[in-house]
This record gives structure tokens, C-alpha cells and sequence, in this order.
């Protein structure tokens, strides 16, 4: 008898107002991120990182599972942003920070 796993679902927000971006590897860190119902640990992708404030480097990419401890993602560096599209608004201090990414 085969094993059958119903297909989660979901939809993704794009926050990208222009193809161009700039990004690199960046490894996220899984400290302070919660377990969602499924006991996995997501960072979403529009977190900016590693913290939403002045310290910010850039912008993830797309989402990261690091149920299992650190794991490389991609940081957007430079780019248009969609400001509202994010999971968080970002703090006036990490805009400050993030000085190649322009936000709309």
C-alpha cells in the first residue's frame, strides 16, 4: 500500500518592483524563529536580516528552513522593493541601513 501525504498549499507575495536585484549568500540563522504547525522553521522570504534595524545587511530572498540549524539563503543587496509586500514594514533605521535598496 503506497504512502499518501496531502499536498500543502501556498501563496507567495511578490515585493520585487523591478527584475534587477542584487543578491548573495548569506547563512540565516535559526535562533529566535519559531516551529509552525508542521514543526518546521521557516524564515520568510522579505525578512530583512539579521534584525529589522540598524544592523540590517539586506533583504532574504526566498524562504529558509533552518529546522535543522543555520542554513545558506540569499540576501537581496540591492533592488526595488514593494514596502508593503513584506512580511514586517521595515523600521526607519534599517532603511537607513539598507542604502542600495530603494523602497516604493
Amino acid at each position: 500500500m503506497p504512502y499518501v501525504k496531502p499536498i500543502e498549499r501556498f501563496q507567495r507575495v511578490n515585493f520585487l518592483a523591478s527584475s534587477k536585484v542584487q543578491a548573495f549568500t548569506y547563512v540565516v540563522s535559526d535562533v529566535g524563529v519559531t516551529a509552525d504547525a508542521n514543526g518546521k522553521k521557516i524564515v520568510k522570504a522579505g525578512t530583512i536580516l539579521p534584525k529589522n534595524d540598524a544592523t540590517a545587511e539586506g533583504i532574504l530572498y526566498t524562504d529558509v528552513d533552518v529546522t535543522n540549524g543555520p542554513q545558506p539563503g540569499s540576501l537581496i543587496v540591492e533592488a526595488y522593493i514593494f514596502e508593503d509586500r513584506l512580511p514586517t514594514a521595515p523600521d526607519a533605521a534599517a532603511k537607513t541601513a539598507l542604502k542600495e535598496i530603494k523602497f516604493r
